[in-house]
């Protein structure tokens, strides 16, 4: 009789293996959910081989399902007295670690998918923070654009009504996410107060300042995500003095990140939106985007009326092929793909740091990755945006106001640690300078090590 032994090794991809193929045949319709469950999967081997007692307990057949999927209409009425209806979700992904705490996307495109991938990449970066919250995400394919501040308030109100008994600042705070922003917010707030006769602040973040919001909430995902970046730089005896930087994107992330880059001595060089791309050899002009995108609400596009040797170019993708030392991807989910990324390593890009939620595709990491490009990967990078929504509510509960100076010096740490952690954790499994890697370790241990201490439920 022949005695066969399977190695620890063995026994970790055959587990994890196993949990993908189940996952696979349970929600094949859902791409993006599964591409981010396949990113973090991948990266997970080698904890199965040294944790032998995550696979005894199950822990991620356990993390993969989400506590629970909140699906709901919305039906409002648009300024011609019509009923519209739209569909509402909320994932509450997982509390071990604290309330469920994830943004609302308002977005065409959202759906079950969106959502859960969404909340799934979320428990791990909310982890990474070392802040006591959860995963969870939620929103709608309500389309703010070309809609009307009563529409969009009714929309908020209607939307409310529904999601206000499934959530609270000791059991899930939503806050802001693409189409969501402090305004949808009051009115979102302003509903839960009417609802509940209670002004229970905390209960959502990305508020106002003055109005129970934080101060450097709006910078915070994209100052977080070059403090992230200048880690990395800095580790490879670099900066970002003198280079040049390709942001897209031209929301809140986009225009902080610009913002944060050009004070680290950098020459930002073009950004976009959802119908194209500016370009300025000369660096971009700031303070003309923020005219454009927040005051006056306009297309990137306008920017060459403030800069006439800036061009303009229809469609995203050609972004990408740009030269930059830098590139910042901080528009939405899988704007790189891998013939873009060969692009940007064939044009001598040295370092990447994603300030939008996946927003490389498989491929293009694993190209970036290849040709040895610095990478700082969503859920560390622009971890920011939570952290700072972790510090919106702990000055709620304290009823205390921080400075800008406060929040962005306790953002600026968290990134430092951030960084810090990941990095130890891609050495100590194996994976020395891989940050995907050691992002997706680090925060998944701290979570599967309170389930373990939870016991099964």
């Amino acid at each position: 009789m022949t005695i066969t032994t399977v190695s620890n090794e063995q026994l970790a991809k055959e587990y994890v293996d196993g949990v993908f193929e189940q996952l696979k045949q349970q929600n094949s319709h859902q791409a993006e959910f599964l591409q981010a469950a396949e990113e973090i999967f991948i990266s997970l081997v080698p904890v199965f081989v040294q944790h032998p007692e995550y696979i005894k307990a199950n822990i991620l057949s356990r993390i993969i399902e989400p506590d629970r999927i909140i699906s709901f209409r919305v039906a409002w009425q648009d300024d011609n007295n019509q009923v519209q209806v739209n569909r509402g979700y909320r994932v509450q992904y997982s509390n071990v670690m604290g309330p469920y705490k994830g943004g609302l996307r308002f977005h065409p495109s959202v759906n079950e998918s969106i959502i859960k991938f969404l909340g799934f990449e979320q428990i791990f970066k909310n982890a990474l923070t070392g802040q006591p919250i959860g995963g969870g995400k939620g929103g709608s394919n309500f389309d703010p654009k070309g809609k009307s501040n009563s529409e969009i308030m009714r929309f908020c109100q209607a939307f409310m009504t529904e999601l206000y008994r499934h959530i609270g600042p000791d059991v899930d705070v939503p806050a802001g996410d693409i189409g969501v922003g402090a305004r949808e917010v009051g009115y979102l707030w302003g509903q839960y107060k009417r609802l509940t006769h209670a002004s229970e602040s905390g209960v959502l973040t990305g508020k106002t300042p003055g109005y129970g919001g934080s101060l450097a909430r709006k910078e915070a995902t994209g100052y977080g995500t070059v403090y992230f970046v200048n880690e990395m730089l800095k580790d490879a005896n670099d900066s970002f003095e003198g280079k040049t930087v390709v942001v897209s994107g031209s929301g809140n992330v986009s225009t902080y990140a610009i913002e944060k880059a050009q004070a680290y001595g950098a020459k930002v060089v073009a950004c976009s939106d959802s119908s194209g791309y500016v370009y300025d050899p000369d660096g971009l002009d700031l303070e003309a985007i923020k005219e454009i995108k927040e005051v006056k609400g306009d297309r990137i596009s306008t920017y060459v009326n403030y800069r006439p040797d800036a061009t303009y170019t229809e469609g995203c993708t050609g972004i990408w092929t740009i030269p930059c030392d830098i590139a910042l991807p901080c528009a939405t989910q899988n704007e790189i793909n891998g013939e873009s990324a060969r692009t940007l390593i064939s044009n001598g890009v040295k370092a990447i740091g994603e300030g939008a939620n996946m927003p490389s595709d498989l491929e293009a990491i694993n190209e970036f990755l290849d040709a040895g490009v610095l990478f700082g990967p969503a859920k560390a990078a622009n971890a920011g945006g939570v952290a700072v929504s972790a510090l919106e509510m702990a000055q709620d509960s304290s009823r205390v106001f921080w400075s800008f100076e406060k929040v962005d010096a306790k953002l600026h740490q968290i990134m430092k640690d951030i960084y810090a952690d990941s990095k130890a954790a891609a050495e100590k499994y194996g994976y020395p300078g891989n940050l995907v890697v050691g992002a997706n370790i680090a925060g998944f241990v701290k979570v599967a090590d309170g389930m373990l201490a939870e016991g099964v439920y």
